[in-house]
């Protein structure tokens, strides 16, 4: 799990340090004012999900295809839901905003799911194969 949140917090790092620039650069022409949200959003998200995947592999390897499903489930409702309160909270009425927000969101979505992907299979792989080959 240290190596992890090692390697979580390097990501959200980098990726807050970048959404920072292109918001200094920029400004809201191309990040949203929510995009702040919407990253701490996901970065939550993501370590809810690696947790969720560790319990399950912990409990039994074969659990691993079953975790990442859970998650990817997991995230795409929640995602949904956010999106979904966002736009009848008003968020269309904002006009251009309304496509800025949209963008942050994806970028950050895809972002943080590759992540979450990379993150599974480089920490998660090696504790199966541990537990495999202890049976």
């Amino acid at each position: 799990m240290m190596r992890f949140l090692r390697q979580f917090l390097l990501f959200g790092s980098v990726l807050g340090v970048l959404i920072y620039a292109l918001h200094f650069i920029y400004g809201p022409a191309i990040v949203h004012p929510r995009t702040g949200l919407l990253f701490g959003f996901m970065a939550g998200l993501t370590v809810l999900i690696y947790s969720l995947t560790a319990r399950l592999v912990a409990v039994s390897p074969t659990n691993l295809g079953l975790g990442y499903l859970i998650g990817m489930t997991v995230r795409m409702l929640s995602s949904l839901a956010l999106i979904t309160v966002h736009l009848a909270r008003g968020g269309a009425q904002e006009g251009r905003g309304t496509w800025t927000f949209l963008g942050a969101f994806f970028v950050l979505y895809f972002s943080w799911a590759g992540f979450e992907i990379w993150a599974i299979l480089s920490n998660l792989r090696p504790i199966s194969k541990k537990q495999v080959a202890q049976t």
